[in-house]
Order: structure tokens, then sequence, then C-alpha cells
């Protein structure tokens, strides 16, 4: 998922995108991308991406007014994975991140729930194996691997970081 439709732009058909990726200005090399109606993906092809200050506008093709976009409304945007930017190693996409779990000293920690942005670092929240929440700062000094094809984050053993956990 890359951005959600939350308004008509103009009479034209444009749509205004609230995008979630990190890198907006992906948009303009998009041809296509597929959007989700009652759990079923269907594929749109993008004529146009306009962008104005932080907001960006998409024409669909065959999408020709406000009236016809109007279906389109809160509906969210994904792309095909070939169209997924590439990362630099040791970066993952948030989707590869939630749900996946968290094992430290061999044994299930947790499994991440949800991932928070900040300016320092990203901070992974967990839900910990006795249904707790905790907050685990995205940092190489804690986090030994992660396997996005398996959704397993492995963290290192010791650090003083978890003393207080146990």
């Amino acid at each position: 998922m890359v951005a959600r439709i939350t308004s008509t732009a103009d009479k034209k058909g444009f749509v205004k995108i609230y995008s979630y990726s990190d890198f907006p200005e992906r948009f303009f090399s998009l041809r296509e991308v597929f959007i989700d109606f009652f759990d079923n993906k269907k594929k749109f092809i993008v004529e146009e991406v306009k962008k104005n200050k932080d907001d960006f506008f998409i024409k669909f093709r065959n999408f020709n007014s406000d009236i016809d976009t109007r279906v389109l409304l809160n509906k969210e945007i994904y792309v095909d994975e070939k169209d997924a930017v590439k990362l630099p190693e040791k970066v993952f996409f948030v989707h590869d991140l939630l749900d996946s779990k968290v094992f430290r000293n061999e044994k299930l920690f947790g499994i991440i729930k949800d991932v928070l942005s900040y300016p320092a670092n990203d901070v992974y929240v967990i839900k910990d194996v006795n249904g707790g929440e905790i907050l685990l700062p995205a940092l190489s000094e804690i986090i030994e691997s992660f396997d996005p094809e398996n959704k397993i984050m492995i963290l290192k053993p010791g650090e003083s970081f978890y003393e207080d956990e146990d």
C-alpha cells in the first residue's frame, strides 16, 4: 500500500492522494497501480501525476470528471512488486515489518504491530508474549537481523536495554 485517495481534485478527473511512501516522487514513474474494491485489486492506468507543494494528484484513464472519481474516495493504492522502490541494505518497508515475529535469546519476544517514525530513528511497537506493549528503537545496536521473506527479526542477546524486561 503506497497511498490513499483522499478527495476529488478537479472537474477533469484528478484525485488527491495521501502518500504513505518515504519516496513520494515515485508516483511520477508509475504507469499502473492497483486499487482495492471489496478485497479484489483492480488495475488502473495512470495518465498523469501532478504535484503542488506537498500534495500529489493522479489522473487515471477513463476517469474524466469529479463525478467519475467519487467511487475512488478513501480507497487504498497498491503497486506491483516490480514497481516497488529499491531500498538500501538493512532498510525495510513497513509492510514487511508488520506482523513479524521478534525473537531474543531464541525465544519469542513478541510481534511487531506498528512502526512509528521519528527524526532520530523509527520505533517498533511490539506486542509481547504477555500481551503488553514494548517500544523498541530500530537500532543496529539492538537488532541482529531481519528476514522480510519469513517475517522474522532476531534481537541481539544480553543487551542492557532489555534488563528491566525480564
